[in-house]
């Protein structure tokens, strides 16, 4: 494993700038070859976002800003976050607290999963083409929405941003990852409008949803044994779901139809274990979107479908 030591005094005098260390960075991530994916998937980006962070500065600085010089005790301190990044393989958001999805930020630490989900395009684009509205009711926005197994609860918080007449609710099995959500709610300012619930699924839910959105546990067994070091530092309830990854997702489809309304959609995302599931219900017409900006193994189903399931 690569070792940072701290910087000599021949070093630190070569790395005077932002831009010199946020160099550096990068050479030495790409040289202890570390893994990105929670947040960038690159190394610049993350390079960046550390130095920005270690120096209380935006990470989204003009080019003008890297030839500002650093002070010793500044470079000291941009030297041992990126240690501890390359050496504990510790993902970039559990070292700054901020994860950002959607456009807006979201408190984050090992008791949650980091934000990624590309549900989060589809949320950007308010579910179009899918949600059309519910006709009988004349009813062009959703005004229920359930997030299940929310984690952070970015998800939800985000559905809540984009219908701004919405009553969302966020449910987890976690009382920890609530603990999270929790502040996301009150950092978002949306304690009239958004509620964190304990459930094991779908037992705290009431009533009728006209989108129930989920971003389950869905790693089967054989990648869990390969995933990279940063994922291990994420909670493993949040990941792991049984030898194909669809222990939980075979439960949501046989109680979802109950919770939607008739117009409703169900939206989760699965994976890599989406050829697994679309194998073991040859009978759903799952539509599987694709993404301008990377993911997959999210399906779409509507209510009605999900009702031909269970008759």
């Amino acid at each position: 494993m690569t070792d940072l030591p701290l910087l000599a005094d021949e070093a630190a005098a070569e790395l005077r700038t932002l831009g010199d260390m946020i160099r550096w960075t990068v050479s030495r991530m790409n040289e202890a070859d570390i893994y990105f994916g929670h947040g960038t998937d690159n190394p610049w980006d993350e390079a960046r976002l550390l130095v920005t962070h270690a120096l209380n500065l935006a990470w989204d600085l003009a080019p003008e800003w890297h030839t500002a010089r650093l002070t010793r005790l500044e470079r000291e301190a941009v030297l041992e976050l990126v240690k501890i990044r390359i050496e504990q393989r510790i993902p970039a958001p559990y070292l700054t607290g901020v994860a950002w999805f959607c456009g807006l930020p979201f408190v984050v630490d090992e008791r949650v999963l980091i934000p990624r989900s590309p549900i989060g395009q589809m949320i950007e684009q308010r579910f179009a083409p899918w949600w059309q509205g519910s006709l009988a009711q004349g009813q062009p926005d959703p005004r229920r929405i359930l997030d299940l197994c929310t984690g952070s609860g970015c998800i939800g918080i985000a559905c809540a941003d984009a219908f701004p007449q919405a009553q969302v609710e966020l449910l987890d099995i976690s009382f920890a990852a609530l603990e999270v959500a929790d502040e996301n709610i009150q950092r978002h300012q949306l304690q009239d409008r958004v509620v964190a619930l304990q459930s094991d699924l779908f037992s705290a839910a009431s009533g009728r949803y006209d989108l129930i959105v989920s971003n389950p546990p869905y790693v089967d067994a054989d990648d869990m044994n390969s995933l990279p070091d940063e994922y291990h530092h994420e909670p493993e309830l949040a990941l792991a779901a049984g030898d194909d990854g669809l222990d939980l997702v075979r439960i949501m489809l046989a109680q979802a139809a109950d919770y939607l309304t008739d117009d409703g959609l169900l939206v989760v995302e699965v994976g890599n274990s989406w050829p697994a599931l679309a194998a073991a219900y040859p009978q759903l017409p799952f539509i599987w979107p694709e993404f301008e900006r990377g993911g997959h193994g999210v399906f779409v189903l509507q209510a009605r479908d999900l009702r031909l399931l269970n008759n």
